[in-house]
């Protein structure tokens, strides 16, 4: 077992048709070790920020996903507040998220567009980046052969196929009328 990394959007009806088509989770799927990467914002200095570095890309969007407050862990942080005065500010963090958020599709578009375009002549990314207490065994693998898919689409996904499904993915959510994405882990 392991932590799984899904991106969602406000829009429940896009959320519902999704959940029916099992070929659009092999196609939007996104790897626990993408997971572990986006995870990372908190390290001294996660691979994620060098790339973003090194590609001269924001990766920003990427990290404000992660804030997002899903319904579910809403409810049970207000479950387990203390007080109204608690509860009280844990509603407004989730508004400001929320907002920070809103209208965001296109943005987090953008990054992975440039992300893929930046990263595609790079030959070398394995070498490039300072291993930041990744696992050893998924760190060449990974972050190396970045224009080949080396997963079946969950299992065993690279980073650059991870950035594909999820720019196939944004596409999938903006042609459906979506307009704001976030991560939800679980």
């Amino acid at each position: 077992m392991g932590l799984d990394i899904n991106l969602s959007t406000d829009n429940q009806a896009i959320q519902e048709a999704e959940a029916t088509d099992e070929d659009l989770f092999y196609q939007h799927s996104l790897s626990r070790t993408f997971c572990n990467l986006i995870g990372r914002q908190d390290m001294d200095d996660p691979e994620l920020n060098q790339i973003g570095r090194l590609t001269g890309i924001d990766i920003s969007p990427f990290y404000e996903m992660t804030a997002y407050p899903s319904e579910e862990h809403l409810e049970f942080k207000l479950r387990i507040a203390e007080d109204e005065a608690e509860r009280q500010s844990i509603l407004e963090e989730a508004a400001e998220d929320k907002a920070r958020a809103a209208g965001n599709l296109d943005r987090v578009l953008a990054t992975v567009e440039g992300l893929l375009n930046r990263l595609a002549p790079v030959d070398n990314l394995p070498s490039l980046l300072k291993n930041e207490g990744f696992t050893s065994g998924d760190y060449e693998p990974y972050f190396g052969n970045f224009l080949t898919d080396t997963g079946d689409g969950y299992i065993g996904n690279n980073f650059g196929q991870d950035l594909r499904n999820l720019k196939r993915h944004l596409n999938y959510i903006k042609a459906a009328g979506g307009t704001t994405v976030f991560f939800e882990f679980g």
